[in-house]
């Protein structure tokens, strides 16, 4: 849609100029205003085709604004922008009817695109709002205003009205609990029960009567009927946490429940229905257990409507003064002393490797608060406390291969031996391709900030036969991280 009429509603002078010259130079005709009083009186006359909203103005927050809009003109389609850069900010602005969420500072180009399908989608039903519990910002599980943040709260958000099935990839200590939390905790279950199993932690002779429940007599030892955790989760959301330690005899069953949406208890016969939103996380990769035979493709699948992948803390560093003051203000909650960190020892953090991620970062400032008198942590403790991490990080990395050729000829060796008398399947030569161009392409775009254009120059590749390759091998391009 060409020549639309576009209202924007910023106090910062600045924001309203680039937009106005940004949209006008695609054909819009942009009217401009600093405070929530004129917007709201442009759309009472039935100006403008869309709507782009700050959410902190002199005279109304422009959350509260937007369910009037609404309700007086339904069809307007509204981007909210904010420099809150939080998840509760994310959510709210879908709930209350926004079509899309996007944080400050913007990518030009992506507001640009978001404009246009905005302008061109047909309406949906982004305006029926639903009442959202006003937590405070300090009851957030999800901490963290960097780019690779934004892009999961934006994620989020659009997945909270929905019984979408979520898969979760993240190192461990990543938070991806955390995450399954929110979606059931801001979510249209959340006033079920939220129900977490770790697949690893079940012996597999009993992971079928776990999820399932059995009756009594089932087996020997079942003295009476027991609840499975889809039951207990009934209306609610459970949570398969390292869903890559399910043996394939029970990936068999989870299947069939998704495929069929009910399921029958160990020992029983009668159907029952399965009313639960799953959300399955992993530190594992799937898609190379699938390639081994050790995860089932069409489970695979089923799971991975929708992933999401966690950044490690080392790619979010910025992320990290943030964490530390969370952190010390949930120890003082609990009565323990009030610290803080200066600059130079806050540095140290933000250069630390974080193998141990979030929860690395979390057990050490614990540590900090109970075993050191002081109330400022200098950088001379950090780097004392740090110093058994990265000496035990150092202990465990394997000696580096001569050269690339020689890792690979190392690990084709071993694959060879494992298959003993036998071959490997046919297509040999295609898998170990694909398996050294993933990484190569991953890294390449991580060097270049997610830069398309940038990586295809850097790897010597067209950039239409880069975008293919990542449609491809199904890599997740983020902006901005390094």
């Amino acid at each position: 849609m060409s020549g639309a009429t576009i209202l924007v509603a910023d106090d910062d002078r600045a924001i309203r100029t680039v937009l106005t010259q940004a949209l006008g130079r695609q054909g819009h005709v942009v009217r401009t205003t600093g405070n929530a009083a004129t917007l709201w009186q442009w759309v009472n006359e039935g100006e403008g085709d869309l709507i782009i909203t700050d959410v902190v103005m002199p005279d109304e927050n422009g959350l509260d604004l937007i369910p009037r809009i609404k309700k007086l003109r339904p069809g307007l389609r509204i981007l909210v922008m904010s420099a809150q850069n939080t998840l509760l900010t994310a959510v709210k602005a879908t709930e209350r009817g926004a079509f899309e969420y996007l944080p400050k500072p913007f990518d030009l180009r992506e507001l640009i695109s978001v404009v246009d399908r905005a302008l061109s989608e047909p309406a949906g039903t982004e305006g029926q709002a639903k009442a959202l519990a006003e937590e405070g910002e300090e009851q957030l599980p999800l901490i963290g205003r960097s780019q690779a943040m934004q892009e999961i709260y934006r994620v989020l958000a659009r997945l909270m009205p929905t019984d979408l099935t979520v898969m979760i990839y993240g190192e461990s200590g990543t938070g991806k609990e955390l995450v399954a939390r929110a979606l059931h905790d801001y979510g249209k279950r959340r006033r079920g029960t939220f129900v977490a199993v770790n697949m690893a932690a079940i012996p597999r002779e009993l992971i079928e009567s776990e999820l399932f429940g059995h009756e009594k007599g089932a087996f020997t030892g079942a003295t009476v009927r027991s609840y499975g955790r889809f039951e207990q989760a009934t209306g609610g959301t459970l949570f398969l946490d390292e869903i890559g330690d399910m043996p394939l005899e029970a990936q068999t069953r989870l299947l069939r429940v998704l495929q069929e949406g009910e399921y029958t208890t160990v020992g029983g016969r009668t159907p029952i229905r399965a009313d639960v939103r799953i959300v399955a996380a992993t530190h594992r990769d799937l898609r190379q257990m699938v390639r081994q035979g050790l995860f089932r493709e069409d489970l695979y699948y089923r799971l991975s409507v929708v992933p999401i992948r966690l950044p490690p803390l080392r790619e979010r560093s910025e992320d990290i003064p943030e964490l530390v003051r969370h952190f010390f203000a949930a120890a003082q909650d609990e009565g323990l002393a009030a610290k803080s960190i200066d600059a130079e020892a806050m540095n140290a953090l933000k250069a630390y490797h974080w193998p141990g991620n979030v929860r690395e970062l979390e057990n050490l400032v614990r540590r900090l608060t109970v075993l050191y008198s002081q109330e400022t942590i200098d950088r001379d403790v950090i780097e004392s406390e740090l110093s058994e991490g990265k000496a035990a990080e150092h202990a465990a990395a394997p000696p580096p291969a001569e050269s690339l050729s020689g890792a690979v000829e190392q690990h084709l060796r071993a694959y060879f031996a494992a298959h003993e008398d036998g071959l490997p399947a046919s297509g040999l030569y295609d898998r170990v391709l694909r398996e050294i161009e993933r990484p190569l392409i991953e890294l390449s775009l991580s060097a270049t900030r997610g830069n398309q254009i940038r990586a295809a120059k850097l790897l010597g590749l067209n950039r239409n036969t880069l975008r293919k390759k990542i449609r491809d091998l199904d890599i997740q391009v983020i902006r901005g991280l390094k």
